[in-house]
This record gives C-alpha cells, structure tokens and sequence, in this order.
C-alpha cells in the first residue's frame, strides 16, 4: 500500500509544531513527511521587535530546523513555495515541485501597507531575521553619522513607529531601552533624539484593558515616547512622513528611520494559487481544512477564525498557530489512518503579554491583570514555554530566557 505524503509548508511556529507532533505519531510506514521551508532555521517572530531594537542579537532569536525535527521521518527541503496547484495536488518551488496527498499550508504573514504611497520604498518593516538586521544597524548609522557629521542633522535622530498594536508597543519598549545606550556610545546627548509613535486608529493596544494601556502609555511616554493617535500616514518620502488627522492640513514630519508595524496580511501565496482569500487570510471549516480542499488545511497567519463572541477574527498570534499546529496534526493522522471523525479547532487564549522592554510589561493571564516585572516575567516564561513545546528542555536551555529579574 502506497505511503501518503504530507506536505507542510513553512517552518514557522504552526508548520513546525505540525511537524514535530506528527513525527512523534506517525510511524515511518504510515506516511512521507516533507517540510519546506526558505530558510535553513525558524524564527522566533514574537522576539523580532528585540532584535530590530538591537537589544537581543539576532542569532538569538533562531535556530536550526534540523534540530528540532526527526530527519529519519521528516524530509527538509529549503526552498521557496510559489505557487499550489490545487487541482493537481503539486506544489510550484522557485527550484522544482513537490507533489501531495496531504496539504499544510503554515507560511506566515506579509506587511501590508494598505496602499499608503512611499512605504514599501522608504519604510522598515519588522518580519524577519534580516530586516531585524536592517533595521538596527540602520539605527546605528544614523547615530554614527550624526555624531560624526560637521552639520548636524536632527533629523537623523527621529524614529517614526507606525502602528500602536503589539509589534509596535514592544519595539517602543524595547527602544526605550536602547536608545540610552547608543547615546552614551556615540556621544549623543539623549534630548536631540525624538521616538514619535503615529496611530490612525483612536487608541493603542486595542483590544487590551484600558487600564494596562494607560500602564503601558505612561511607561513609554516617560521613556520619552511621543503618542500621535487618531493620526494617519498619509505618505512616506525619503525624508520622514506626512500624517493627517481627520480633515485637518497635513503635516510633515521629517525622520532618519521609520518603522511601518501596523498592517499583517496572509502569504501572497494564497491568491497566487485560486484560494478564496480576504487579504491572504482564508476562512478555514472548523477542521482547519479550506472550503472545497479536504486535503488542504491552512494554519497560522494565512487563516482566518471567527471568535465568535465578538464576531471578529482572532488576530494572528504565536499561541494560536501553535495550538492550531497540534490540531492540524490529530487531523492529519486521523485522516491516513482512514477515521472520517476530525477534530474541530477551538483556541484556547491562556493570556496575552505585551513586552514594554526587557523588565516591564502588561498583561491579562488566568484572569488576573498585571504590570511591571510580574508581567515581564510572565513573559519570558512564555517566550521559553514555545520554544520547550517545539524542542523540549534542550532547546530551551541553549536559547531560553533566563534574565528573568
């Protein structure tokens, strides 16, 4: 009897979580794995706004695929997906094609800049290892430069962060932290540097309880960042941005850096293949399976699931792509082993952390409120908890947080 193939693309923290349950499960006989996967490592997206701040290395914040996966039992392939003929079963790779029985489809998510004109010319974006790179040695330059200039450039040293959501907050956090730092190491006087975070939308961290973005706001304000909510970009140039507020005129705010962190969509995958899609996010059957595809399941920043007590979706996060992971797993192997009975995918939020810098944080966890180090505590246990899920008590010991106080 011929053995299935399960093809799993992406390797982030929905694909890898797929992977490594199904390696534990499924025995050699039963069915070919493959994981593909652009990298050879996995990322930990939820550190990236450390590494773009350049208060965690970026080496730290990634690791090897082929350590934490089975390689007598998952096949690594390092390629780019491009494209899934569906109605073939094949998968396009910038270097061939692979073909399936079985279908997971766990890329992450992509910027989006809603159109605004100049972002994806003149804008950073924090959405891999490398633009984490970018980003920080970007930083540095232009303390370097100015430090080191005869005409001085004040310019150079304002930041813009567009997004008051959780990427957004956590990079402010986490530069409040650095930008101390650089001064004293370029001779900087700390008052010449500007942080301006700008929000089209009417308050930061929406969602989160009003009382822990009030923490949040105070925290970083005395940092000094500077709040412009209910302010849209209207425009990014080579010299900084150009916001509105309402029918307000417009204004120009010139800046060395700025760092676009308020729009995620799905993989551009998805619509490249037919898949009925809102912004690369399809509306997956309670099974994680796309409507029409019994054979496809679409996990992690690619699917779209309704909470239904508020009628909007879950937004895209580490603890769901993880949990969806495991599902997706159960079902796989439900599925070659011929029981018709899947299971349906329902998350379960244990609480959400938001960093605010390396000892501070907000947060709601088994219905308790907290700030400060207790939050930033609970934080790093959480960091550590993903990475033990996925590779267990060795991985967390070689990439682990443990400057806990």
């Amino acid at each position: 009897m011929r053995k299935q193939k399960i093809v799993i693309l992406g390797a982030g923290y929905g694909g890898l979580m797929t992977a490594t349950r199904l390696q534990k499960t499924v025995g050699v006989n039963e069915a070919e794995i493959v994981l593909v996967n652009k990298n050879e490592y996995h990322y930990e997206t939820t550190w990236l706004h450390e590494a773009s701040a350049g208060t965690l290395h970026h080496d730290r914040v990634r690791y090897d695929i082929k350590t934490v996966i089975d390689q007598n039992k998952v096949d690594f392939i390092k390629d780019t997906a491009v494209e899934v003929k569906t109605d073939e079963k094949k998968v396009i790779l910038e270097n061939g094609e692979i073909d399936y029985d079985y279908l997971v489809v766990a890329l992450g998510g992509e910027s989006e800049t809603f159109g605004i004109k100049g972002l994806k010319e003149y804008a950073f974006s924090i959405v891999n290892v490398n633009s984490a790179r970018q980003i920080r040695e970007h930083i540095e330059y232009q303390f370097a430069t100015y430090s080191s200039e005869a005409e001085k450039k004040d310019e150079r040293l304002t930041i813009v962060v567009g997004g008051a959501g959780f990427t957004g907050i956590e990079f402010l956090g986490e530069l409040g932290n650095r930008i101390p730092e650089l001064c004293r190491e370029y001779d900087v006087d700390f008052k010449k540097v500007k942080v301006i975070c700008v929000e089209a939308a009417p308050m930061v961290l929406p969602g989160f309880d009003p009382e822990l973005v009030e923490y949040a706001v105070a925290h970083l304000e005395k940092k000094g960042v500077e709040f412009r909510i209910g302010t849209a970009i209207k425009e990014c140039t080579t010299e900084g941005i150009i916001v509105g507020k309402g029918e307000e005129e417009l204004e120009e705010i010139k800046a060395g850096t700025v760092i676009w962190a308020a729009g995620v969509r799905g993989n551009s995958l998805i619509e490249k293949s037919g898949i009925e899609a809102m912004r690369g996010r399809v509306k997956v059957q309670p099974d994680l399976r796309v409507p029409g595809h019994d054979n496809i399941f679409i996990i992690g920043d690619c699917s779209l699931i309704i909470n239904e007590e508020i009628n909007r979706p879950y937004p895209p996060t580490a603890q769901i792509a993880m949990q969806q992971g495991e599902t997706c797993a159960r079902n796989l192997v439900s599925l070659i082993r011929n029981k018709t009975e899947l299971e349906t995918f329902k998350p379960d939020i244990k609480g959400t952390v938001c960093s605010l810098g390396e000892d501070d944080a907000i947060g709601e966890a088994f219905g308790k409120k907290m700030v400060g180090s207790k939050a930033s505590f609970m934080k790093k246990m959480v960091d550590n908890r993903a990475l033990y899920m996925i590779g267990g008590p060795s991985l967390v010991l070689k990439k682990g947080k443990f400057n806990i106080f």
